[in-house]
């Protein structure tokens, strides 16, 4: 049981350090267009993110391989009964690496004009998505004995688009918090004014999914069942408000800071509500799936716990040297005059 229960603490740490690091990655890439007055500004802004994308999709594929591996019956069915979206994702994905290559290769305005608009719809969808995917999951989905019932429409329901909303405005704050840390001059100072106004828009969805969470989903049960558990919301409430305390005095990094924090927090909050479960049933809890009845052995766990200790660390230490090695901040003159740059 223990091995069960610090693989479902590692499953939910992946994701949320994934949608942390690709957060930011989302988020610049919706609002290049809107942020980036002209074409220089926009790929300054794409090779903000350039060297460390591809990077952050590491956890991506790692939080999908310790689903498969942890707890293989979770996996499959998730991948069976949401075949469709999962694979509307994986499209969008795809379209947002290709758009990054294939946007300066040809010195043509039409052309870039047309990849800006693939940057766009290859960043929004995801964000959206992912969070359409985690509303579900945190309200249940209709399956039984007979399987899964639902539809790709029916997952587009009131509270699944309203935790995508809520995915798209924390990326956005996100991206642009990001964009002001790693740009100079009126670039810079543009991003942050975007944070400060995206920042209410956040405020509301937020304090929208929170009211919603008590009627839709039975996420706040565990909360009231261990009140202990409450530092974790409150915390991902007080990031929230420093974001925009940092912002409106001009420190960028503590804000982004407080950015990274929040969507950790946030995250973090949906996976303590889900346990035990990983894909709680809408129709009848007993066919929910969980970490005890969709986990691998616990000869199996055990190995993988002594693998992820060693190469977690490693991927880790990885990260942090790559993000050292591209600190500082992207400047025109730099870009136009690498053509290695995006």
């Amino acid at each position: 049981m223990e091995f069960q229960i610090i693989w479902f603490v590692l499953w939910g740490v992946l994701w949320a350090v994934y949608f942390m690091l690709d957060g930011f990655v989302l988020g610049t890439g919706m609002l290049h267009y809107l942020l980036g007055k002209s074409d220089g500004d926009r790929r300054v802004l794409i090779n903000t993110i350039g060297p460390v994308w591809d990077g952050n999709e590491v956890w991506l594929i790692t939080a999908g391989g310790a689903t498969f591996a942890a707890f293989p019956t979770t996996y499959a069915l998730m991948f069976s009964y949401l075949y469709t979206a999962l694979l509307l994702l994986l499209f969008a994905l795809i379209i947002r690496g290709v758009s990054y290559e294939f946007r300066g290769k040809v010195d043509n305005a039409g052309w870039r004009k047309v990849w800006d608009g693939a940057i766009l719809l290859g960043n929004f969808l995801p964000a959206l998505l992912f969070g359409v995917a985690f509303g579900n999951i945190f309200a249940g989905l209709p399956m039984d004995a007979g399987g899964y019932h639902g539809s790709l429409l029916q997952l587009l329901n009131p509270y699944g688009l309203l935790t995508g909303l809520l995915f798209v405005a924390l990326f956005a704050v996100h991206g642009s918090l990001y964009a002001a840390v790693k740009t100079r001059g009126e670039l810079s100072k543009r991003s942050a004014a975007m944070a400060k106004k995206l920042w209410p828009a956040l405020l509301v969805v937020a304090v929208a999914f929170l009211g919603y969470t008590q009627f839709a989903t039975r996420l706040y049960d565990n909360y009231l069942s261990q009140p202990a558990l409450l530092a974790v919301p409150l915390l991902a409430v007080a990031s929230l408000l420093g974001i925009r305390v940092f912002a409106g005095r001009g420190k960028l990094l503590p804000a982004f800071a407080a950015s990274c924090l929040t969507i950790l927090l946030v995250v973090g909050t949906g996976v303590i509500g889900l346990f035990p479960n990983l894909i709680p049933s809408s129709l009848d809890p007993a066919y929910s799936l969980t970490i005890f009845n969709s986990s691998s052995s616990p000869y199996t766990l055990k190995i993988m716990t002594v693998v992820a200790f060693i190469f977690v660390p490693i991927v880790i230490a990885y990260k942090i040297w790559v993000y050292r090695i591209f600190r500082a901040p992207v400047s025109e003159a730099e870009v136009l005059g690498d053509r290695q740059a995006y």
